[in-house]
């Protein structure tokens, strides 16, 4: 039975000892076949074979760069289209001026012209938006014009989630050297483990913190919060004293900071994400600063309609500090006032795709829109003022994206993310309104799509990296640059491959 396996193996794979040292090594493997396949996309693939031949045709396209991930968005025929455009391997230093070099050779080398380049979006590195030998600014040497340039919204969200107070942040220090404590050692995670399990715990470990994620502080307070009592009876089994977990003030700023990252969360999901506009974005980061007085307030009533761990904390100790909790709040909303100047800035520019007839068109940016003439935008704006046919596009798309905005609120209060992906993308909507307006207001159609071309944020090149560690996984024997390369466009690309005419061009090897 064995040897007939062996047959039958051997067979399949039109293999024979003999075979093997007539040939040698074999000519083709699987890792050669993705690489070859991937170069040879546009003749392989119809719609990247569009995708290809229409680089010439964006009408504005965006940069979105994330140490070596680059990303572009761009806003051709089809709509608005987000793609990884290529992963540039830095063997040497990662200077501004050696990742300019990279992208610039890399966008001659695909053919993509760059005068409809309109904005880069960066994490915010010194490499990259150094004001002399930063990334942007030689970039913008390079191509000899200004370009927008942003900060990740997300990674500017992240900063000024972490100016809490000195006295919050040793509370989480002490979360984090306990929760290391039990969990370091196996034996001891093993028995606490068990103990969740003996009392039914709604959860049966604790979490433990990483910086680099963004939700995990809210995630590990919220789970050591539940699971506080049996922390201390174990910790108390073991011999080890934390006095502080019965220390009212202690725990009074426990339960604070575990509502206002709950807060911070719920943002930070709203502002994850594909298809998001970037002023969507700015509005929800706005919104939260108005958020922020209402919660300052609360605390200084001491109602805390808005933080239910606390308030819960209070009913059975009425020991609470409410001016250090308030004035905590108001350092935080500080911060975030002084963030975001690069989006507060361009907020009229931003929001034209959306409400381009409210807008006074002396506050719009065209520098970088070329083939934009401003006096010509002027005009057009005024022309089609009292056009009702083309007014009631842009009313009709504020009702839908009001409708699509109404259901992501609901569906965020009920925490039903996955479902929130299914919902129209904005930039669609906004998109297709713009289509049906007329080429005789082209100065508007230009200005509209590149700015609905721009990045917010940097999510999808922090998205492709987890894609990346995937793939480097340490069972594969061997990666190049172009095998990584090629997985990742397998991995991340928004287009379907035509299967039928792959195969068709195969050549698969016969039998010797």
């Amino acid at each position: 039975m064995r040897k007939e396996q062996d047959d039958i193996t051997r067979t399949a794979l039109h293999w024979t000892p003999e075979g093997r040292r007539k040939r040698g090594r074999p000519k083709e493997t699987w890792r050669r076949t993705v690489e070859r396949e991937l170069k040879a996309l546009k003749q392989t693939w119809g719609t990247i074979q569009k995708f290809a031949q229409n680089r010439q045709e964006w009408r504005s396209f965006v940069a979105a760069l994330h140490a070596s991930r680059h990303k572009g968005q761009y806003v051709n025929s089809d709509g608005p289209q987000e793609e990884l455009i290529e992963l540039i391997p830095l063997k040497g230093q990662t200077r501004g001026q050696d990742i300019c070099e990279a992208v610039v050779s890399c966008l001659e080398a695909k053919g993509i012209n760059t005068t409809h380049l309109v904005s880069v979006s960066t994490d915010g590195a010194p490499s990259m938006r150094g004001a002399q030998k930063g990334f942007v600014n030689l970039l913008q040497k390079s191509l000899d014009r200004e370009l927008m340039t942003f900060h990740c919204i997300l990674h500017q969200e992240a900063l000024c989630a972490q100016t809490f107070s000195p006295e919050c942040v040793e509370v989480m220090n002490l979360v984090i050297k306990i929760v290391n404590k039990i969990i370091a050692n196996g034996l001891s995670h093993r028995q606490f483990c068990s103990l969740l399990e003996e009392v039914d715990n709604a959860y049966s470990d604790l979490l433990l913190h990483n910086k680099v994620r963004w939700l995990s502080r809210g995630e590990v307070l919220k789970r050591f919060a539940t699971c506080l009592e049996h922390v201390k009876t174990f910790l108390e089994s073991k011999g080890l004293s934390y006095p502080e977990l019965e220390d009212l003030d202690w725990l009074s700023k426990f339960y604070f900071m575990m509502d206002m990252t709950s807060h911070l969360n719920t943002l930070n999901k709203n502002l994850q994400g594909k298809g998001s506009m970037a002023l969507q974005m700015l509005e929800d980061v706005l919104a939260f600063e108005r958020k922020m007085t209402v919660f300052a307030r609360d605390a200084q009533k001491g109602t805390l309609s808005h933080f239910t761990s606390l308030r819960q904390f209070k009913e059975v100790n009425n020991q609470i500090n409410y001016d250090y909790f308030h004035r905590a709040i108001i350092a935080m909303q500080a911060a975030f006032g002084e963030r975001f100047s690069d989006f507060r800035k361009e907020k009229p520019t931003l929001s034209f795709p959306v409400t381009p007839l409210d807008i006074d068109p002396s506050l719009l940016n065209t520098v970088a829109f070329t083939g934009v003439s401003k006096p010509d935008l002027e005009i057009e704006l005024a022309d089609i003022a009292d056009k009702d046919l083309w007014v009631n596009k842009f009313k009709s798309l504020t009702a839908d994206l009001e409708e699509v905005g109404r259901q992501k609120a609901t569906l965020a209060k009920e925490h039903k993310w996955s479902d929130m992906e299914k919902l129209p993308h904005p930039d669609k909507l906004v998109f297709e309104t713009w289509s049906a307006i007329p080429d005789t207001y082209i100065n508007m159609k230009k200005y509209a799509f590149g700015v609905l071309s721009i990045f917010g944020s940097t999510y999808l090149c922090e998205q492709f990296f987890s894609s990346m560690n995937f793939i480097k996984s340490k069972h594969r024997s061997r990666l190049t640059d172009e095998s990584l390369q090629s997985c990742m466009k397998i991995k991340v690309t928004s287009y379907s491959p035509d299967i039928g005419k792959i195969c068709s061009e195969l050549q698969t090897q016969k039998s010797h």
